[in-house]
C-alpha cells in the first residue's frame, strides 16, 4: 500500500517536528573527562572540539614562577551542562565562560567547569582560565627515563612536552586528537628571548620585561606547543626553496659540535618538501638550548627543540616529524610508530640521498645487529605498552616495516604513497589502519601479512 503525495508530506512534516521537539528537550550532559586513549584515559576531553588557544604567560626565571591566562575557543559537540580541562600542578584563581564567571571543581589534574547556562551543541564558546604557580617537569620511564615538559635552565626554561606535559603549563584538552591554532604571548625578563611556534608577530621591551607574541595558524597538538625562554643567538632567513627560517641557539653551545644547524635545517626542509609533499607550516627552524638534563630532542611544530647541539641525523629526524607527527598526528598514542618509525626511516632516506648508504643497507644493519633472542623483538611497534611507547623497536622496527613495504610494492608506488598520506591527512589525525588501507589502494596489493608480521607479531621476522 502506498500513501498519497500529500499524506507522505504530512508524515514528513510531523516526523521532523517530532524530531525537533525531542532534540530541544534533550537534557544537557557533562563532557567526558578524557577522549578514551588507553594510554592516558583522562587526557583530552569529550563534549567539545578545541579550535584556538590564546595563551598569555609571564615567567620569572629567578623564582621559577609562571602566571598565565589561557582563553580557549571551542565548539560544543553536544549540549553541555559542564566540561573538563586538563591542568597539572598549577592553581586556578578564576574561570570565565563566554565572559561570565563560572564555577569549577578539581579532581587531581582534571578541572570540571560548570557555566551559568548550558552550552548548545554546534555553537562556539570561550573559556578563560587565570592560573599560576611553579611548573615542574614530569619524570618516569616513558621518555627514555628523562625529565620532560617545563624544565628550568640556568637562564630560563626549556619546554618540550611529549606526550602529556603541555597541561603542566597551560589548561587544555591535552591530547593530539584535539588540535587547535594558537596565539602565544610570553612576558620574560628584558634581555631574554622567548621562542614559540609559528611566526613571530611582535616583540617589544617595556620596563624591565620583554613581550613576545607568536602565532601558529595551522592546527597543532598540545604537546608540540612551546614557550622556551633564554639567551639565544637568532638567525633568520629563507631556505633556498623560499621557506622562512628561524634558528635560535644558546650562545653557550655556539662552538660545540660541528653541525651547521641553520644550513642543515634549510637543506633538509627543502628536500623533505620534495619527497613528502609541500612543507605544512609557515616557518621552519630550530631551538638549540643548553639543557643536559633532557636526554632528547622534540619535533616542536615549526621549530624542533634540541637540548644540545645534535648531529645531522637528529635534525633530519625531527624535521621529518613536521610531516609525520605534527601535520599528520596520531589519533591515539598506541599508533606512535606512525611518528617515530617514519622519522627514523627518513634518516635512512637522507643517507641514501647523500650517497652514504642505501636505505636497504641501513635496514640490514639494524636487522642484523639484534639477535633473535633480543628483547628488542618482543616489543610490538604497532601496539607498544605505554611505558615502552618510545622504545627503540618503535623507531627501528617501525622503520624496518617501511623498508619492507618499499621492497614489496616498489619505489614508484612507495614514493607516491608518502606524499599522498601527508596530503590526505594534512593537519588531521590518522591511525595505522588508515595507512594500511592507503598503502593497499596505492599499490593495488594486499599487505595485511606484511604489517601483521613487522608491527604486531613478537619475534624476529624471517627475511
Amino acid at each position: 500500500m502506498a500513501l498519497s503525495r500529500s499524506a507522505r508530506l504530512g508524515v514528513l512534516v510531523t516526523t521532523a517536528a517530532s524530531f525537533l521537539a525531542i532534540a530541544a528537550s534533550a537534557p544537557p550532559t557533562q563532557g567526558a573527562p578524557g577522549i578514551g586513549d588507553p594510554y592516558f584515559p583522562r587526557l583530552g576531553n569529550g563534549g567539545y572540539d578545541a579550535r584556538h588557544y590564546d595563551l598569555d604567560v609571564a615567567y620569572a626565571p629567578g623564582t621559577g614562577r609562571l602566571d598565565g591566562r589561557t582563553t580557549l575557543t571551542a565548539r560544543a559537540t553536544r549540549t553541555l551542562s559542564s566540561f573538563d580541562l586538563d591542568l597539572q600542578q598549577l592553581e586556578i584563581t578564576r574561570v570565565e565562560v563566554n565572559g561570565r564567571r563560572a564555577e569549577f571543581t578539581r579532581d587531581g589534574d582534571e578541572i570540571t567547569v560548570t557555566p551559568r547556562r548550558a552550552l548548545p551543541e554546534g555553537r562556539d564558546f570561550t573559556v578563560s582560565v587565570t592560573y599560576g604557580g611553579t611548573p615542574r617537569p614530569l619524570s618516569g620511564p616513558i621518555v627514555f627515563g628523562s625529565d620532560y615538559g617545563w624544565m628550568k635552565t640556568p637562564d630560563g626554561v626549556f619546554v618540550a612536552c611529549e606526550p602529556n606535559a603541555a597541561s603542566t603549563w597551560f589548561p587544555s584538552s591535552d591530547h593530539p586528537a584535539d588540535k587547535a591554532t594558537y596565539d602565544i604571548r610570553i612576558k620574560a625578563p628584558k634581555g631574554l628571548t622567548a621562542v614559540s611556534n609559528g611566526r613571530l608577530v611582535s616583540t617589544y621591551d617595556k620596563g624591565e620585561s620583554t613581550y613576545t607574541h607568536w602565532r601558529e595558524s595551522r592546527p597543532m597538538a598540545t604537546y608540540l606547543a612551546t614557550a622556551t625562554i633564554g639567551k639565544f643567538d637568532v638567525r633568520t632567513g629563507r631556505t633556498p626553496g623560499g621557506i622562512p627560517v628561524y634558528v635560535a641557539i644558546d650562545p653557550v653551545l655556539k662552538n660545540a659540535g660541528n653541525v651547521d644547524v641553520y644550513g642543515v635545517t634549510s637543506a633538509v626542509t627543502d628536500y623533505w618538501s620534495r619527497v613528502f609533499g609541500p612543507y605544512p607550516f609557515e616557518e621552519t627552524g630550530a631551538i638549540v638550548d643548553d639543557m643536559p638534563q633532557a636526554g632528547f630532542s622534540l619535533e616542536v611544530q615549526s621549530k624542533p627543540a634540541y637540548s644540545a647541539v645534535r648531529g645531522e641525523g637528529t635534525i633530519v629526524h625531527e624535521l621529518a616529524h613536521q610531516w609525520f607527527g605534527d601535520s599528520v598526528s596520531v589519533a591515539h598514542w598506541n599508533d606512535i610508530w606512525l611518528n617515530e618509525g617514519f622519522a627514523t626511516y627518513a634518516q635512512w632516506l637522507w643517507d641514501e640521498h647523500k650517497g652514504t648508504r642505501s636505505a636497504h643497507d641501513s635496514f640490514r644493519a639494524a636487522y642484523d645487529a639484534r639477535p633473535a633472542d633480543s628483547t628488542f623483538w618482543q616489543v610490538r611497534p604497532g601496539a607498544p605498552e605505554r611505558d615502552t611507547m618510545f622504545a627503540s623497536a618503535v623507531y627501528q622496527r617501525g622503520a624496518m616495516t617501511l623498508q619492507m613495504l618499499r621492497e614489496r610494492i616498489g619505489d614508484p608506488a612507495f614514493f607516491r604513497l608518502l606524499p599522498t598520506w601527508t596530503r590526505l591527512h594534512r593537519y588531521g589525525n590518522a591511525a595505522t589502519a588508515d595507512f594500511v588501507r592507503l598503502a593497499e589502494r596505492v599499490s593495488g596489493r594486499q599487505l595485511d601479512d606484511l604489517f601483521d608480521t613487522w608491527l604486531f607479531t613478537p619475534g624476529k621476522p624471517a627475511l
